[in-house]
């Protein structure tokens, strides 16, 4: 039922009741209230939730409801504005007593609502959120300072996406190259003694050969074998395929966002520890950091990609016209391609996995980041808050995707699309975007490392250079940095695209 009605069956029941404020019941509902006195309705605590994400609006509205219902209180969500979001809690939480008992905040903002006093350790009574429930990832990012601030909820991050169809034509055109390989062994190894092939008597000696059929099994086992585990293995995938002619890309991502390439150091960058928040642990500049990056600049001369042109929805929108093979792309590309299916535009079948190593040396680890459910550290009503926020992130995960399109933190929540569930296998691998105000400009500091890298300048230095700056920040006087020669470069195998 549409949240409108539900607040116009409220307002019939205030009405007869008198005078009632009352957030959400249904009309189907009302049969429960007439055994309820007067001033009980009137008499139940009240717990204000914010949120910045207006598709979570009917979603939450419906899980109020129903722990509402369930426990005697009410929930009112409000949607507001993330315009100086935390400033207007903290403003409403000092000045006035309609201020969010608990609120939805990304884990990146997470130090600073901390200081500002907005934040209290959860009071995970049911003992909820551990590694039963939620991965590794998803604790780091609502761990601050060793403390558990935070109930995970939903997340971003970006996986590796493929044209199955693309890859079901070729490997099915591999098993039939093999077949007929073999046919022709077996035929040689059947001539007669002049050289001839023998010929069919009628009696089942010397039967014609077979037609090659490959059943499901066999091809989906080799689709999966095709399946790049390496950036190598795209490469010699890039050299060897004759590609279709609508096909423009063997792989195409967005090099100018920071969030599609973070996962080329994510592995060997290190920003404030596991949890994101300790300034004694920043590692920005090593030997493997300038490894990674400088396979990444080599790239450049097997897909060219422009980064002043080239931005996330034109990527997505030629993946769907089927003009890419492979793309980098995050969590919403899923409901895209399927309303693009839905619409006739996308006659393909797809696929998602995790995103692949550089080479057998050098491992990759995707960025994430983890909206988390807040108790105000001002809140009066911190027990209730804390269960209300268990209740949503935990009992109420199973239909927070199909209803919002928001990839829940929750371990163990089964999905209708097995390319969703794929999203959820690489957050579990995922680095969580860090915490620190004191880093909080090195996300463009490294995107414009990258596309310099890109472009062509030198790694090291580049790299260096990012590292210095981020460093006196943090120590607040001049940092230098000991300067790593960049290793040989090892020359791919094959021709450029």
């Amino acid at each position: 039922m549409k949240l409108w009605k539900r607040i116009l069956a409220v307002a019939v029941v205030a009405v007869a009741a008198g005078v009632l404020l009352y957030f959400g019941i249904g009309s189907n509902r009302l049969a429960s209230l007439e055994v309820i006195p007067d001033n009980a309705l009137i008499s139940r605590p009240t717990i204000n939730l914010w949120y910045t994400d207006e598709a979570l609006g009917d979603y939450l509205g419906s899980v109020a409801l129903d722990f509402s219902e369930e426990k005697n209180v009410r929930v009112i969500p409000k949607l507001v504005s993330g315009l100086e979001y935390l400033e207007n809690i903290n403003r409403d939480s000092l000045q006035t007593n309609t201020y969010p008992d608990l609120y939805i905040i990304s884990n990146e903002s997470l130090e600073k609502a901390s200081l500002s006093g907005l934040v209290s350790p959860i009071r995970d009574e049911a003992g909820a959120v551990n590694e039963s429930n939620f991965s590794r990832p998803a604790l780091e990012a609502v761990t601050y300072d060793g403390k558990l601030v935070g109930y995970p909820f939903y997340f971003e991050t970006s996986a590796l996406v493929y044209n199955k169809t693309y890859m079901e034509a070729l490997a099915l055109s591999a098993l039939e190259a093999e077949a007929d390989a073999l046919a022709g062994e077996e035929a040689m190894q059947e001539l007669d003694e002049n050289g001839e092939p023998l010929v069919p008597d009628g009696e089942g000696n010397n039967p014609e050969p077979e037609t090659f059929t490959a059943d499901e099994a066999q091809l989906q086992e080799r689709i999966e074998a095709m399946i790049p585990a390496t950036i190598d293995d795209i490469l010699t995938f890039a050299n060897s395929y004759d590609a279709p002619e609508q096909v423009e890309a063997v792989f195409k991502w967005d090099v100018a966002d920071i969030f599609y390439n973070y996962f080329f150091v994510g592995n060997y960058i290190d920003v404030g520890g596991p949890t994101g928040d300790n300034t004694e642990k920043i590692d920005i500049y090593n030997l493997d950091s300038i490894k990674c990056l400088m396979a990444y600049q080599d790239l450049n001369q097997f897909f060219s990609i422009d980064p002043e042109e080239v931005d996330y929805d034109s990527v997505v929108r030629e993946f769907i016209e089927g003009k890419l093979v492979f793309t980098v792309a995050t969590t919403d590309i899923v409901a895209k391609i399927e309303e693009a299916k839905k619409n006739g535009e996308f006659p393909y079948e797809y696929g998602v996995t995790n995103i692949p190593n550089i080479n057998e040396e050098l491992q990759t680890k995707s960025l994430s980041v983890t909206n988390a459910v807040v108790v105000n550290g001002y809140s009066q009503k911190k027990d209730i808050a804390n269960e209300f926020a268990a209740y949503l992130t935990v009992d109420r995960a199973q239909n927070l995707y199909e209803r919002t399109g928001r990839m829940p933190a929750r371990k163990g929540v089964t999905f209708t699309s097995p390319q969703a569930e794929a999203f959820g296998r690489e957050y579990g691998l995922s680095v969580p975007i860090p915490k620190m105000m004191a880093t909080s400009n090195y996300w463009v500091q490294m995107e414009i490392a990258f596309t310099r890298i890109w472009s062509g300048d030198g790694v090291s230095d580049t790299l260096k250079a990012l590292s210095e700056k981020i460093m006196t920040q943090v120590t607040g006087q001049p940092f230098e940095e000991e300067y790593i020669e960049e290793p040989e470069k090892e020359e791919y195998v094959g021709e450029e695209e």
